[in-house]
């Protein structure tokens, strides 16, 4: 299936055809100001993972956000997965409490990144004297990150300097709600949400990608809403409109957790739960 064209601003969730929330075989969601405020799930969407885990939909969270900071939650929300690190690192459940980590990138080529990406880390923070390292950044093991909204505050002018200081060092960079993340590697989102499918299911999302929604609030999920025909924003996506060239197919009332919440209540509502 083609990717939607890029440009057309997104319709009300709740124009949503019935018939395409009923046949929706899962989710595959952003976590920071998606499923979180500052840092923290808030009840209506942890709410709605379990409603969903309930009516036998599987959710895959897909973040940005590092190994360390992901793990405790890999465990405490009912997830199928956790993808950290825009796609490289996955924590599965194991079936007893607990979680299995893998990797996308094998362990030699995670210890050749390591030294880069440090030599990274320190050239951004000299040239960008107002940037700071994530206070997250201790759990990270295959990127770095900025902190531009979280704790610390940057303006646009330094955020793109931190993203062009990071792609001139042949890094992909990307730009959260909260963080600039920078990484070497060909992983994203999107390779996260076709190893998880295929590792957890046996199936390849290109051949089921219409019958799956991603829910995303940022710059940095533009790719997943290119790419997904039923890709859903919560409101405060709007906050970046004027970065935005690829919109999701649907967006809803509710901000963060609450637009989360709405997307499982449609979803459940058109199987009559």
């Amino acid at each position: 299936m083609s990717a939607r064209a890029a440009g057309p601003r997104p319709r009300p969730l709740a124009q949503c055809p019935r018939g395409v929330l009923a046949d929706v075989a899962g989710l595959m969601t952003d976590i920071d100001d998606t499923l979180t405020r500052e840092g923290a799930i808030e009840p209506a969407a942890l709410q709605a993972l379990q409603d969903l885990k309930a009516a036998g939909l599987p959710v895959i969270a897909i973040t940005g956000r590092p190994h360390g900071w992901s793990l405790p939650f890999a465990t405490a929300w009912p997830l199928s997965a956790l993808v950290a690190e825009n796609g490289a690192v996955a924590l599965v459940p194991d079936g007893h409490g607990g979680v299995v980590t893998e990797f996308a990138q094998d362990e030699a080529v995670r210890a050749a990144n390591a030294r880069r990406l440090q030599e990274v880390a320190q050239q951004v923070l000299r040239e960008v004297p107002e940037a700071s390292l994530a206070e997250d950044s201790a759990g990270r093991l295959t990127d770095i990150a900025i902190d531009h909204s979280e704790f610390h505050h940057l303006d646009a002018q330094a955020i793109a300097r931190v993203v062009a200081l990071m792609r001139e060092s042949g890094m992909t960079a990307t730009v959260s709600s909260i963080h600039v993340n920078g990484w070497f590697g060909a992983h994203s989102k999107l390779s996260g949400a076709q190893w998880m499918l295929q590792r957890l299911f046996g199936r390849r999302l290109e051949d089921e990608i219409g019958r799956w929604i991603y829910v995303g609030d940022s710059s940095n999920d533009q790719p997943m809403f290119e790419r997904f025909p039923h890709s859903v924003g919560v409101a405060n996506l709007r906050r970046f409109a004027k970065d935005l060239q690829h919109w999701p197919a649907w967006i809803t009332q509710g901000e963060r957790g609450a637009g989360f919440a709405e997307v499982a209540q449609a979803l459940l509502a058109a199987r009559g739960l």
